[in-house]
């Protein structure tokens, strides 16, 4: 990094498929005309298309160099923003079959009855704590919390619970 005279490092723990990382909102909003942001890939800064050209766009709009060091990419130059085009779809495309790649395996794993699910959340306090809430003495929110289960679960609950 001394070599390339890094001012500053960003690193972000979050993947590149989101765009609201902390790490990446500080750099941009480190970045000045003149600076050069360099990535170790595409992939680890952006997952799709969309996003990495609008962020690079972002860049160039305040004069900063964007460069890829594992595709050597540099969109200083016509052909670095060509490139940056093709493997920022390549990107997209990747992160796509690993998706399907997922469903297809969780699906496989089902119908052999190897995949279950998350294990399912139960209270024994449920039915007291259910019919306390319908009956008004407490708020949902209370019932909730007697339970320690978030409002989705209370409320999926209850209403296998109702049938």
């Amino acid at each position: 990094m001394q070599e390339l005279g890094v001012d500053r490092i960003f690193i972000d723990k979050a993947s590149g498929k989101n765009r609201e990382r902390p790490q990446l909102r500080a750099m941009m909003n480190f970045v000045r005309e003149g600076d050069a942001v360099i990535v170790e890939s595409i992939s680890r800064f952006a997952r799709n298309t969309k996003d990495l050209l609008e962020l690079v766009e972002e860049l160039q709009s305040r004069q900063v160099i964007f460069i890829s060091k594992k595709e050597a990419i540099d969109t200083n130059t016509p052909t670095g923003q060509f490139m940056l085009t093709v493997f920022g779809a390549v990107a997209t495309l990747e992160r796509e079959y690993i998706l399907s790649r997922q469903s297809e395996g969780i699906a496989i794993a089902k119908a052999e009855g190897k995949y279950k699910g998350r294990r399912r959340i139960e209270s024994p306090d449920f039915e007291s704590a259910y019919r306390r809430w319908q009956a008004g003495d407490i708020t949902a929110a209370k019932a909730m919390k007697l339970l320690n289960m978030k409002r989705n679960t209370f409320y999926r609950r209850a209403a296998e619970y109702r049938t």
